[in-house]
């Protein structure tokens, strides 16, 4: 798999199973076994996923506390013509984990990056809501400092679409509380450790879905969806509903929809 001497190698971001092995792509396994070196956020835990497919290569441990000065080593390797396969402990790099710092000095140096899809929890959480087919809000993890948390609330969950987050078992009732504070008692999807032998997924409202999980115990990685409140539904429908009479009375008059506008909403 390696280049020649004048041409730069390529890194390739490769997605690996979130928590069953089996969910993993061929090309993922194919890529893996011929690349020159793997990048890996912890070469203990990747070791596990690479010998369940006796793969054996040369492994680097990258990860986000990993500085300027080693990224720049991955970079000299791969301007060398060596391929390098980037992964991290589960799922997509790059998606609220490390590897967008890699990625990005790769981009600056005019290595190619060549993305290998496969899993991902925000796409295995939607996909199973449906409730997302509209579009959705992805936060990644929500911010440990409750400040900050309760901005980015009040900034994104006033957009009328459902909003996905990640979050911690030791927050996440906090969190879940902040929201029905904020926007009341809104429909939320709670998915535990999907994809592993402890899966679970909870719905319904805030209050019947915080009661839930106080009935149990809360560990694990946690996967959340926000259901849009009913009045922040209602007033993107009516925007929505607005902006197609303005076009429609536009093309029937033959005035400006600015001209429409003034007509039809502004008092006299």
């Amino acid at each position: 798999m390696q280049n020649t001497a004048n041409t730069p190698g390529r890194l390739f971001v490769v997605a690996t199973p979130i928590g069953n092995l089996n969910d993993i792509t061929f090309r993922a396994i194919d890529t893996l076994r011929n690349a020159d070196m793997i990048a890996c956020e912890d070469t203990r835990t990747s070791l596990t996923l690479l010998n369940n497919y006796n793969i054996k290569k040369e492994l680097i441990s990258f990860h986000k506390f990993s500085t300027k000065e080693k990224a720049a080593e991955l970079i000299a390797y791969l301007k060398r013509g060596r391929n390098i396969a980037f992964i991290t402990d589960a799922g997509t790099p790059g998606i609220s984990d490390p590897g967008a710092f890699l990625v990005r000095l790769a981009w600056e140096n005019s290595i190619k990056v060549v993305p290998i899809p496969g899993p991902s929890a925000v796409a295995s959480a939607v996909s199973i809501s449906g409730i997302c087919e509209q579009g959705f809000v992805f936060l990644g993890f929500m911010p440990a400092a409750v400040r900050q948390r309760n901005n980015l609330i009040n900034k994104y969950f006033i957009t009328g679409l459902p909003v996905v987050f990640y979050e911690s078992p030791r927050r996440l009732l906090n969190t879940l509380g902040a929201l029905r504070q904020s926007i009341g008692n809104t429909g939320v999807f709670v998915f535990k450790e999907l994809t592993k032998i402890y899966e679970e997924g909870i719905s319904g409202v805030i209050d019947d879905v915080m009661r839930k999980l106080k009935q149990g115990i809360i560990r694990g990685e946690y996967t959340v969806i926000v259901n849009a409140p009913e009045s922040r539904q209602k007033d993107t429908a009516s925007i929505v509903d607005r902006k197609s009479l303005l076009e429609a009375a536009a093309l029937v008059t033959g005035l400006s929809k600015r001209e429409v506008y003034k007509k039809l909403f502004t008092k006299k």
